[in-house]
């Protein structure tokens, strides 16, 4: 059986949790607990897409948010 995170010619959501972090995921697989479908369902281009977009600050929300007084 083909790893459905590997389709190229799959169907993806896009997921996001609470340090807004984004991941790629096949429609067919459960969303794990603690994180939310914030695009999709579509293709995998257009969700890697949806993510570059998004995605444009790789520092954890913790990191940015963290008092540096």
């Amino acid at each position: 059986m083909a790893n459905p995170f590997d389709a190229e010619d799959g169907v993806f959501l896009v997921l996001r949790n609470d340090a807004e972090q984004y991941s790629l995921w096949p429609e067919a697989v459960d969303i794990p607990a603690g994180w939310t479908g914030v695009f999709g369902p579509d293709s995998r281009a257009a969700a890697i897409a949806f993510v570059e977009a998004s995605w444009t600050d790789r520092l954890l929300r913790p990191v940015r948010h963290a008092d540096h007084g």
